[in-house]
């Protein structure tokens, strides 16, 4: 079964994600820029649906427990290079 999601936004550029994998949960602080959430998404989907998918990329490679606590959105693409060309795919962007 997916892990659930749930994205949460805490102030006009930052989100707050939970993970819930089975009975564990990990919980994460994610920051948005308006300029990167234009260049990924063309203002075609909603930002929490760009943070959702980008957790879901994020956990087809590693464990929730190695996503970091605290982050930028655009540094998933300084640890996986196809990131932005992938998450545009996923969108429709």
């Amino acid at each position: 079964m997916p892990a659930s999601i749930h994205v949460e936004r805490a102030d006009p550029s930052r989100f707050r994600v939970t993970v819930t994998d089975g009975d564990s949960q990990s919980m994460h602080t994610v920051s948005l820029s308006a300029d990167y959430y234009d260049k990924l998404t063309q203002k075609q989907v909603s930002q929490e649906v760009l943070i959702e998918q980008s957790f879901r990329f994020l956990l087809e490679h590693e464990p929730k427990e190695s996503i970091l606590r605290e982050f930028d959105l655009p540094l998933i693409g300084h640890y996986f290079r196809n990131y932005e060309s992938e998450i545009r795919r996923r969108l429709g962007t």
